[in-house]
């Protein structure tokens, strides 16, 4: 099942972060843990960690873009799997 990877509330007050570096590049394989990407917020920039092994499959934002808390930033899919039709913007 395809994993939705959303931008984290990383602090009390954060409304967004900006992703300031993709450490791994769309469709390479992931493994649950693995820092992934870079988010900058008001007070540190962070590394964020893959939710569940298997391949990037999409990149939904880019790097210089501000994301909204919830907002997704990624599709992880099992090897083989399709790519779901419809990727929502943010996820609840």
């Amino acid at each position: 099942m395809a994993t939705l990877f959303a931008m984290p509330k990383l602090g009390m007050n954060q409304e967004d972060g900006l992703l300031t570096r993709w450490i791994v590049a769309e469709g390479a394989e992931v493994t649950a843990g693995q820092p992934i990407l870079e988010i900058e917020t008001d007070k540190a920039i962070v590394d964020l960690e893959a939710p569940a092994s298997g391949i990037l499959a999409r990149i939904v934002h880019r790097e210089g873009e501000t994301i909204p808390i919830n907002g997704v930033l990624a599709v992880i899919l099992d090897p083989g799997e399709a790519m779901p039709d419809e990727v929502p913007d943010t996820i609840a």
